[in-house]
């Protein structure tokens, strides 16, 4: 019996792989071209490319793809096979260096926001060899960076690989004045945490709201919903106990560091925890992670749902960011040590991330920012749309002390206690862990909790690492050259503490009374995607964005109108789709749940004329009020669904999709969501919420 050591990466042609198909001097230059970005010469890669096919083919692959990720927010491929025509009318299997270097896909049908006209539709991929390739299917996948004939970037690989390399050109510039001269790079790390929700694909296929958008757009709260708090890391039941087990060993397969399974707070939710990679790998696994989730449920009868709010009355599901630096020597740059007081280096990038978070507020909320992740922020069961940061006492008190040049008397770490003598001592942290925060430091890492659960996590990523970058670029500008450099830096960190404190937060960020403080504090608040996206093309944003080489001015533009398209659409979607339902099947089925009624009561009244039929007549009254109620709010959502065309530009239509149809949308479901607590459940045309979120067992 295989153990999971003896297939895990077995479908990536990893650097184990490597090793043992590459000549020595091929494998050493390809090392130089992964770890220091060295040009890649021609004869190598058709090294590489015929020890990828051979390896390839020997796994069963016949195709290979160029594997993208495109502002579609999920990955493209398109598969061409290794068959070349023979002299002699067989075929023989080759792939070149050409092809593994660069591809042609057509770029005009993917969204690029003015960046392409629909009739010009050149667009190439290029390798990106820090990432491994790997085998889905049949097929070789080679992940790529996507861009236009005119040299735009049309994906979220090539910003992700430019913020990373941002970074690690300031984080080490700040390292050299520290003397280290042995670094040779800086990475960050990231550990994002998925949410899901899986559910039977019977129901799910007689609900078009799942199968159209992926959230239920109707359904009144069961008798029972999360109030019990018995799902959360509860025993995972048998039906899902095989699906995680079968995702596991796929992902293993792939090279997918998957580490953690357990059951969510919402009936019906999990989640899987990777182990932390390279961010851009880590980028890579997710979106792979997402895909193969799906694929493996549909194997066991069920559907993952990734939308970000599936259903109203429960948790909705987030992808939680754990992201850090680290040199090539494995140093954690936000490791506090024993005495993070007298920690200078991880001070001053402590601050570089407290600075980031506060000047790129804006940007950190538009990195999360879609229609779906609007109905989670600010719930009970998310961080607020306020960006802030929890650092903890201990690290609080530090700063405080540094900004009021006081000596710092903090306790040293004690052991928690017990009381039951068999179990074994542990160091207690010096801080809690804050579930409310949206931004909260770890021990030696930041957790970015707003990202939605069907996010990209290139985005937040980009904006992370670029706006850290900038703060690190700032504080080397003023240290580089500076005759008393500790006096110089301390000055500095007590600066950055004392400028951006506000957005230092530990309390509870679903206090509405900390959204009264925040804005007291002059921290922004933008609720839906339509209020901040516009902020994308602020001056500061664009200023910061460009010099860091990150993204160009135009490629931010198109950005902030694919954004924009995105969620006007998807909203759209989800309003024809309620009007598709009501008008087709809530309707309908409420009537005839009505002239069941009346036919009962005429029946009642001619077997018994003295009976008085108040039960009947009440619930009839009551439907059907609440069936013209319906269908007038659904001839308004039609009518607004069609207004929206008289909007010229984007964000235009995004405000009045904000402003009028999510309000009907919410007064439609309303209306309906009563009338089926008052319906007969074999009249109900779909299976219900408890029906779903209790149907696997």
């Amino acid at each position: 019996m295989q153990t999971v050591s003896d297939y895990f990466g077995s479908m990536v042609f990893d650097d184990r792989v490597m090793r043992a198909t590459l000549s020595e001097e091929v494998y050493r230059t390809l090392k130089k071209t992964i770890d220091r970005g060295a040009q890649l010469d021609i004869s190598v890669a058709n090294a590489v490319a015929n020890a990828m096919k051979d390896w390839a083919i020997a796994r069963g692959a016949t195709h290979y793809t160029h594997w993208f990720q495109p502002l579609t927010g999920i990955t493209a491929e398109k598969h061409d096979s290794f068959i070349t025509p023979a002299p002699d009318g067989r075929v023989i299997m080759e792939f070149s260096g050409k092809e593994l270097i660069k591809g042609e896909p057509d770029a005009s049908s993917f969204p690029s926001g003015g960046l392409r006209a629909t009739f010009e539709a050149r667009g190439y991929t290029a390798w990106d060899p820090t990432s491994y390739a790997f085998i889905k299917g049949k097929t070789l996948c080679i992940p790529t960076a996507f861009c236009s004939y005119g040299g735009e970037a049309l994906d979220k690989k090539t910003p992700l690989l430019r913020s990373m390399e941002a970074l690690n050109k300031q984080a080490m510039r700040i390292l050299r004045l520290f003397g280290n001269t042995s670094v040779k790079c800086v990475r960050t790390s990231v550990g994002p945490e998925q949410e899901y929700f899986l559910i039977d694909k019977e129901m799910y296929d007689k609900r078009k709201d799942l199968i159209y958008t992926g959230r239920t757009l109707f359904g009144a709260k069961p008798p029972k919903g999360q109030e019990l708090d018995d799902h959360y890391f509860g025993v995972i039941k048998p039906r899902v106990e095989e699906y995680m087990a079968d995702l596991n060993e796929e992902l293993w397969k792939l090279g997918v560091l998957a580490k953690t399974e357990h059951n969510e707070v919402a009936p019906a939710q999990h989640e899987l925890a990777p182990i932390y990679s390279t961010t851009n790998i880590a980028t890579d696994h997710n979106q792979l992670t997402m895909e193969i989730m799906q694929k493996v449920a549909s194997r066991h009868g069920l559907v993952c749902l990734l939308h970000e709010k599936p259903f109203a009355g429960v948790n909705g599901s987030g992808k939680h960011n754990n992201w850090s630096m680290a040199t090539d020597k494995g140093v954690n740059l936000l490791t506090p040590g024993e005495t993070p007081y007298e920690n200078a280096q991880f001070l001053l990038f402590l601050c570089a991330v407290l600075k980031a978070v506060d000047d790129y507020q804006d940007l950190l909320r538009i990195a999360v920012a879609t229609a779906g992740n609007d109905h989670r922020l600010g719930a009970n069961e998310a961080p607020p749309a306020v960006l802030s940061v929890f650092l903890g006492d201990e690290l609080t008190a530090v700063l405080e002390a540094i900004e009021n040049d006081k000596p710092y008397s903090g306790k040293k770490k004690t052991q928690l206690k017990l009381g039951v003598d068999v179990l074994p001592l542990f160091q207690k942290d010096t801080t809690d862990r804050n579930r409310t925060s949206p931004f909260a430091f770890t021990g030696n890492k930041f957790e970015f909790r707003m990202l939605g659960s069907s996010n990209s996590i290139a985005c937040a990523n980009i904006m992370l690492n670029a706006a850290v970058a900038e703060s690190l670029k700032q504080y080397a500008d003023r240290l580089e050259g500076t005759e008393d450099f500790a006096a110089a830096l301390h000055l500095m960190i007590k600066k950055t503490i004392k400028d951006h404190k506000r957005i230092i937060f530990n309390g509870n960020g679903y206090d509405e009374a900390w959204i009264k403080e925040a804005e007291r504090r002059g921290l922004s608040n933008y609720r839906t995607t339509p209020d901040c996206m516009p902020h994308l093309l602020d001056k500061k944003n664009v200023d910061m964005l460009t010099s860091q080489g990150v993204y160009t001015e135009t490629e931010l533009r198109s950005r902030c109108e694919i954004m924009l398209d995105n969620y006007c659409k998807a909203v759209l979607i989800e309003a024809e789709t309620m009007v598709d339902m009501s008008e087709k099947q809530i309707i309908p089925a409420i009537e005839k749940y009505v002239f069941k009624l009346c036919e009962t009561a005429i029946s009642k009244k001619n077997f018994a004329p003295d009976i008085s039929c108040d039960y009947e007549h009440g619930l009839v009254k009551k439907l059907s009020t609440l069936t013209e109620r319906a269908a007038a709010f659904t001839a308004d959502l039609k009518e607004s669904v069609v207004h929206v065309r008289d909007f010229c530009d984007i964000i235009s239509q995004a405000n009045y999709i904000r402003d009028s149809i999510l309000p009907l949308m919410t007064s439609l479901r309303a209306v309906v969501d009563e009338a089926e607590t008052k319906t007969a459940a074999d009249f109900w045309p779909f299976p219900t919420y408890g029906e779903l979120l209790f149907g696997v067992r």
